[in-house]
């Protein structure tokens, strides 16, 4: 009951506006991600543990890690990730996927753990309305790439589907027929006001000065996680690929995310990062992009480059504050079968991914370039199978409520494990072949 929904739409229009402003690349956006919020949730079970009060800490936490955050940005230190290599990022997104996926699968559990054994249409039914949102809404965003119908509507189909089956799907679950499921909806109150009824400001000084300073460590440990998190998923909008006109600027976006920091600390609302799936989503909402009969693929034209869609955008969710009693009736396993999309969104290009589904695939069915039939499947299954082993251990840590707190400092191991260990195990013409060449090998011949 500390932070509630009102804090996040609160927390996001607000940081989003701010940043679409600020920020150096507007085409990212910012938002509470699943492993900032699971950075909270182990700080909030530490607080409770030790007996602390937990919006004191909270706020000198992100007061720390905004000065040291701002103060990173100011002194070039996001030159840095290009040592983050495609090792790194897609160990993060697929952290990331799987975050989604249990999330929605736990909630779609919780329904059945907790109605009448003797009568579960209740939890069926939920089961069902989210895997309907998931599919439709899946179905919709893959939809321009169809044969049906002409472009225009497929596009349309494309950008604004999704939100469509969202509001469809609410409302289905207010009709009579199914209203008398009782699926459970968001909770949130009739009017605005934070959870627990607070006041806006943060008592900062009502805990001890060696608290406040201690309260630093944990920061290093958010600042490591914004750091990754931030420049990842800017550095996707910044892709090549993207044909984007406008340069990079990743440390004025460093910047301006720690002065944001500050700000939402002070107020005991949500920390906002770098949301890869919401900033490829826009820069996908901005691309003209035509069917190629040659290669049988979208090809993008031209990405219309604006801050104002950033702003627009978070002032609507924002906005969505006076729409509360409208919020009430949002059915959570709609939100599930979001999240279900959301998490199977961020599977497709993980090459990670790709070469698990591929060790189970016929060699001659594979590409020529695939890296099975140019190194082996023995030696593409030890280069995978370390990503597994480090991806499980980064979910064990995160989940483990004793060890959540400290779980940015394992995504940091990761860049560790890159550099010093994999290179003793891998030559580096298998590490390219892979598509994860060595940075600093390869700055000037065009590799990366």
């Amino acid at each position: 009951n500390s932070i509630g929904v009102v804090e996040f739409l609160l927390s996001a229009g607000a940081s989003g506006m701010a940043y679409s402003v600020l920020c150096g690349q507007p085409m990212a956006f910012i938002a509470p991600t699943g492993l900032t919020l699971a950075f909270i949730s182990g700080l909030f079970r530490y607080c409770s543990l030790k007996g602390l009060p937990f919006f004191p800490v909270y706020a000198w936490v992100g007061l720390w890690t905004s000065l040291f955050f701002t103060l990173l940005g100011l002194g070039g230190s996001s030159q840095l990730i290009r040592y983050c290599t495609r090792f790194t990022d897609e160990i993060f997104n697929a952290l990331l996927s799987l975050n989604f996926i249990y999330e929605a699968v736990a909630s779609i559990k919780r329904n059945f753990q907790t109605a009448d054994p003797s009568n579960l249409t209740t939890p069926f039914v939920g089961l069902a309305v989210a895997l309907t949102t998931y599919r439709a809404t899946l179905s919709a965003s893959t939809f321009e790439a169809s044969k049906f119908l002409n472009q225009k509507i497929r596009r349309f189909v494309k950008n604004f589907g999704p939100v469509i089956i969202f509001v469809a799907m609410s409302a289905l679950n207010s009709l009579p027929s199914f209203a008398k499921f009782h699926l459970q909806t968001l909770t949130v109150p009739d009017t605005f006001q934070l959870a627990g009824g607070r006041n806006f400001l943060v008592a900062i000084n009502s805990i001890p000065n060696k608290v406040k300073l201690l309260c630093s460590l944990p920061a290093v440990l958010l600042t490591a996680l914004f750091f990754m998190d931030q420049n990842i998923s800017v550095r996707v909008v910044n892709n090549p690929d993207n044909r984007l006109k406008k340069g990079a600027a990743y440390n004025l976006d460093m910047v301006a995310l720690g002065l944001i920091t500050g700000v939402l600390s002070i107020l005991g609302l949500p920390w906002m990062c770098g949301a890869t799936v919401q900033s490829m989503n826009h820069v996908k909402a901005l691309t003209d992009s035509e069917y190629n009969p040659e290669t049988e693929e979208i090809e993008i034209v031209d990405v219309t480059e604006t801050r104002l869609t950033g702003f627009v955008v978070h002032a609507l969710i924002a906005c969505s504050l006076l729409l509360l009693p409208i919020i009430r009736v949002i059915p959570i396993p709609v939100v599930s079968g979001v999240f279900l999309f959301l998490g199977t969104k961020l599977m497709s290009g993980n090459s990670f991914l790709q070469r698990i589904r591929d060790t189970f695939v016929q060699k001659d069915r594979l590409l020529e370039d695939n890296p099975i039939r140019m190194l082996g499947r023995k030696r593409t299954a030890a280069f995978t199978g370390i990503q597994i082993a480090c991806l499980v251990g980064l979910w064990a840590f995160k989940q483990n409520p004793s060890t959540a707190i400290f779980f940015p400092s394992v995504i940091g191991l990761l860049m560790v494990i890159r550099s010093f260990v994999l290179p003793k195990i891998f030559s580096e013409e298998e590490l390219v072949e892979l598509g994860d060449p060595t940075p600093s090998k390869h700055l000037d011949d065009g590799v990366i």
